[in-house]
């Protein structure tokens, strides 16, 4: 059994909408790329990767966790949902965007970090993009991430405190950062 309980997962997400919450800014960011594939890398319960579908873009969600999997599945029965550690993943395909949304990274193990953005960044073919989101101070930092996409030959095409596109800043809690492949 994973880390989560999907069902309750996705009960939260729920609730926040019902209460008038915006939970979809990572799919209009994602969505301003004009992506046609997307990888869905640590889809969790498939909040994002149904939603880009509904835009007809082909989505795979990829998550270690099986019960946030069976949510997905049952939230979006028509998508290909992967059971993988990202850290190893190799799916023999690449994607226009590559979404590491929901603090991705947060959820490996130190020793495993550097493979795992290493492994999604293989997925990113020439000219696309991989998108990572993570809450910053939580014992990985920007030097880490960047030091892995660079040595991966992702190039930095922005960074922001939101998804919604604030600012970043160095007091940020927050780190919204799109790369590139050349």
């Amino acid at each position: 059994m994973g880390q989560f309980d999907g069902r309750e997962y996705q009960a939260r997400i729920d609730a926040m909408v019902a209460g008038g919450k915006d939970v979809h800014g990572e799919v209009r960011l994602v969505l301003g790329l004009e992506p046609t594939c997307v990888l869905d890398a640590g889809c969790g319960t498939g909040r994002v990767a149904i939603e880009l579908a509904r835009d007809g873009i082909e989505v795979v969600g990829v998550d270690v966790d099986a019960s946030m999997l069976a949510e997905a599945r049952r939230r979006g029965p028509g998508l290909e949902w992967i059971e993988a550690d990202l850290a190893s993943l190799e799916l023999g395909r690449t994607f226009d965007v590559v979404l590491l949304a929901g603090n991705v990274p947060l959820f490996c193990t130190d020793s495993r970090r550097h493979d795992l953005v290493a492994s999604c960044a293989r997925h990113v073919r020439p000219g696309g993009s991989m998108v990572a989101g993570f809450s910053l101070g939580r014992g990985y930092g920007l030097e880490s991430f960047d030091a892995s996409w660079a040595s991966a030959g992702l190039e930095l095409w922005g960074r922001w405190s939101t998804w919604e596109l604030d600012a970043f800043a160095e007091t940020s809690d927050y780190a919204l950062t799109v790369l590139r492949r050349p």
